[in-house]
């Protein structure tokens, strides 16, 4: 099946649209507190796409994901109770309760590494919020964190180049179904495991 070649070519067009670095901003900035896709798929071919930009894509990427966090951790903080029902009808409701035992365990270092972890980081920032984590460590958290991952992605795609795209053009199915299968693995490793 070629589902993600199709959505590949289409990101890279839209990569290259005038407009591209608002909409990244903007989903970098929704998917920290409430929307459900990450800005890496945006980021990535925006890097490939204009590799001279890659730096400043990861920097705007990071600045409106923190910024966005600091929405999640006042929803978490404010009105918990108004978006319980919505985790439990997304099917985020044990992922919610992970990210608890996360933060119990190990608190600052949880928001850090949320960055590179299956659990969407919308979860860590609202959860952040419920337990009135402080809000400046939190902040500092979410910046590096982030900014570890955005930087990656874009320096990874910055390095690659054509010869990234290209090899990212002819595999990228297949890269897509084993990244399917490993989040199902991943998923299930935490439900029944975490």
């Amino acid at each position: 099946m070629t589902l993600f070649s199709s959505l590949y070519e289409r990101a890279m067009t839209w990569s290259r649209h005038p407009h591209a670095p608002r909409y990244l901003g903007a989903l970098s900035f929704a998917e920290s507190s409430f929307f459900p896709i990450p800005p890496d798929v945006m980021l990535a071919p925006m890097a490939l796409a204009r590799p001279e930009r890659a730096w400043s894509y990861a920097l705007l990427t990071t600045l409106a994901s923190v910024i966005g966090g600091a929405l999640g951790y006042l929803i978490g903080l404010l009105a918990f109770d108004l978006i319980e029902p919505l985790l439990h009808r997304a099917g985020y409701w044990e992922h919610y309760q992970a990210v608890g035992v996360w933060f119990q365990r190990w608190g600052f270092w949880a928001v850090l590494l949320a960055g590179f972890s299956p659990i969407p980081y919308k979860l860590f920032t609202i959860a952040a919020g419920v337990i009135a984590m402080s809000f400046p460590l939190f902040m500092l958290a979410s910046l590096v964190g982030r900014g570890t991952r955005f930087f990656l992605v874009a320096g990874l795609m910055k390095w690659g180049g054509a010869r990234m795209e290209q090899g990212l053009r002819r595999y990228i199915d297949r890269i897509g179904w084993l990244s399917v299968v490993l989040l199902v693995v991943i998923y299930l490793l935490f439900k029944n495991g975490g």
